[in-house]
């Protein structure tokens, strides 16, 4: 039987080094429910508000549900107003009738000019193309999450540089340990070594670009409400970030096909 990519990406490792991606949670075999009494969150997602995504705000709700994710970040590139319309939407749909307790944390992917960081709990846009520092404090002074995603993996094209990193690792609120697009899983390795020195809760993000990739990576944490910064904050720390890694030029190929399906009225 053909191995998967994660299998094979792991073979790549030295065994110490696999016992400790695996110990500890930056990667796992694919699984699906969370278990009794948990519930998943997954704090890197887009929609249809980045250029690079084409999934409809209205098929998120019911996507969710069919994965398990309780708490989902919407963090498109350069834009909040998918996670805000997608926010008012799920409130929408609670006030209507008792369902499935998702919760859309507004945040954003915003474009430095030395990579990306994401912020959570935003509630006005951070403007694209300023530095680092100044992308940190427009996002403390909305009182967000300061999360730094796939910033290790130097395959990534808008990672985070490493000198702008030095430069704002003291106000990095959470690190992304598990990124289901990364492109070796070393990478994620990386980040845990990174927020372990720099004592930082650990996250997943599914980094989901088509719907069939929402629910691909999350932190299962015990269940418990998450509805402000310091609510996510309390939830990561008995949180063990978990995921399914897809190997990147597999998942650009699925981003590629879902689009031209959409643009073809086909999804």
């Amino acid at each position: 039987m053909r191995k998967n990519p994660a299998e094979e990406q792991l073979e790549e490792l030295t065994p110490q080094e696999a016992d400790e991606v695996e110990s500890l949670g930056a990667v796992v075999e694919e699984k699906g429910d969370a278990e009794p009494g948990n519930m998943k969150i997954d704090l890197h997602c887009h929609t249809e508000a980045s250029a690079d995504c084409s999934t409809p705000l209205e098929l998120f709700p019911a996507r969710c549900r069919e994965r398990g994710v309780w708490v989902q970040a919407i963090t498109d590139h350069d834009q909040i107003w998918g996670a805000q319309k997608l926010q008012e939407m799920v409130e929408e749909e609670k006030l209507k009738k008792a369902g499935f307790p998702l919760t859309i944390i507004v945040g954003e992917e915003v474009s430095t000019i030395y990579g990306e960081i994401i912020g959570l709990f935003l509630k006005e846009k951070i403007p694209a193309g300023m530095s680092p520092k100044e992308t940190v404090e427009a996002i403390k002074e909305q009182d967000g999450l300061v999360l730094l995603p796939h910033g290790f993996d130097p395959l990534k094209r808008w990672r985070l540089q490493p000198a702008a990193l030095e430069m704002i690792e003291d106000e990095i609120d959470i690190v992304e340990t598990f990124n289901a697009r990364i492109s070796q899983l070393r990478w994620n390795q990386a980040a845990v070594e990174w927020s372990k020195v720099h004592k930082r809760p650990m996250s997943a993000g599914s980094d989901a670009h088509t719907l069939a990739d929402i629910g691909s990576a999350w932190v299962e944490v015990p269940v418990r409400q998450v509805k402000t910064p310091q609510d996510l904050l309390t939830a990561l720390e008995s949180g063990v970030p978990v995921g399914e890694w897809t190997h990147p030029v597999i998942a650009f190929a699925y981003k590629f096909w879902d689009r031209s399906l959409r643009r073809l009225g086909v999804r």
